[in-house]
């Protein structure tokens, strides 16, 4: 079976099953939910087995902070179960926006409705199945998943072990969530390829892989949510508290294998001379290396997706508070930036000049993300500068308006 086959075959498996889903009790959602939950813990040693496997075969071939991406273990799992079990506990998305008074005797009603069957292509991060497996459940859509093939053996673990079995015993068809099954990348074209069958897709990976999928979806009329290019920027101001500037700069640096972490560090001129050691000296500490100018890359250039070369930051000297906003909308992808200060004016000066997606004061950058703003997993963050879906991508944003016009 090719892969365009093979994702036209989930496709319309998906499709048929999409209307059960859509039509299903808020209770018969939630005990999917809570089943996945109780999956990951019950089927945690076929999860990390096949994890196992994939984690074997990626070591040496891919950067160690990739290897971290893909690699699962008990503390990840319990933690992807407490998220899923809190998104089971939130409320159903309401279908009635509003509804205005016409003329006539008429009454128009504002409702959502879910999309009907999305796609999602993904890069090797296991996690991410489970992710958008519970959106799709939560906002009545279905979904056929594609993975890249390092984390396929996780992939099939995780949606035959843990998130079918949930479906089926709350009462769902389990056919609604696919996943592909096959590691030819054609079948990632083949996703964005259907407008008629699943006319939107959930892109996430490095930005060049995943920016040709948008433009080839764009192409056959298929609409997109696109996460491709982060890099967390971190700002320390001229009244930065020095031990809370340092200490936010390595929070932001637990994983480098993520958007959010901190890839642009900027400092006031100011306290660049006396700044600067102590900076290196947390650099080298937690074995990243510093790249200072004069840089011979672009001032946003994303570490994360350069394989090899992850741990890195990049350190560079602003004038003030407004230099390092426009730095960050200009040279980096707008996903995050904060200011480490305790200067009020300061602060706000750069909250109002960023216009990225999240802004943080005092706060690290790593916070963007779907449950630690918002309480939901996420599907991906959206960085677009257009109306819609904007940051973390939950349930709440996969729907459709609709206007129904009748009588009162």
């Amino acid at each position: 079976m090719s892969a365009l086959e093979e994702v036209t075959r989930a496709g319309s498996a998906a499709r048929a099953a999409h209307p059960g889903l859509a039509a299903a009790a808020a209770g018969a959602l939630a005990d999917a939910l809570d089943g996945m939950a109780r999956g990951l813990r019950d089927r945690s040693d076929a999860v990390l087995t096949a994890n196992g496997l994939d984690v074997a075969a990626a070591d040496g071939v891919l950067a160690p902070a990739l290897v971290d991406r893909l690699r699962l273990d008990p503390e990840r799992l319990e933690r992807m179960s407490g998220q899923i079990a809190a998104l089971a506990a939130l409320g159903d998305v309401e279908e009635l926006v509003g509804s205005r008074e016409l003329a006539g005797g008429l009454v128009m009603r504002e409702r959502r409705r879910p999309v009907g069957v999305i796609g999602a292509n993904y890069e090797a991060r296991p996690n991410v199945t489970v992710d958008v497996a519970s959106q799709l459940i939560k906002s009545r859509n279905a979904g056929v998943l594609r993975t890249g093939a390092a984390a396929l053996r996780s992939a099939i673990a995780l949606r035959d072990e843990v998130i079918a079995p949930a479906m089926e015993r709350a009462g769902l068809d389990p056919d609604a969530i696919q996943l592909v099954r096959s590691p030819d990348r054609a079948a990632a074209r083949a996703l964005v390829g259907l407008p008629h069958l699943i006319p939107l897709v959930i892109l996430r990976g490095s930005g060049e892989t995943t920016s040709a999928l948008a433009r080839e979806a764009a192409a056959n009329g298929v609409r997109t949510l696109a996460h491709a290019e982060g890099g967390g920027v971190l700002y320390i101001d001229v009244a930065a508290d020095r031990d809370r500037a340092l200490a936010l700069a390595e929070r932001s640096l637990d994983r480098l294998g993520v958007c959010n972490r901190l890839n642009l560090l900027l400092v006031a001129r100011a306290l660049w001379d006396d700044l600067l050691p102590d900076v290196l000296a947390l650099l080298e500490r937690l074995g990243i290396r510093a790249s200072l100018p004069p840089h011979a890359h672009p001032l946003g250039h994303e570490w994360a997706l350069d394989d090899g070369n992850e741990a890195t930051v990049t350190v560079a000297p602003v004038a003030g508070p407004l230099e390092a906003a426009r730095a960050a909308n200009d040279e980096t992808s707008g996903l995050a930036a904060a200011i480490a200060t305790e200067d009020p004016d300061a602060a706000g000066l750069f909250l109002a000049a960023y216009t990225g997606t999240g802004a943080f004061w005092n706060a690290t950058t790593r916070l963007l993300d779907g449950f630690e703003l918002l309480g939901a997993p996420e599907t991906g963050i959206n960085v677009d500068h257009v109306p819609g879906p904007r940051g973390p991508v939950t349930f709440r944003d996969l729907h459709l308006r609709q206007y129904v016009v009748g009588p009162r």
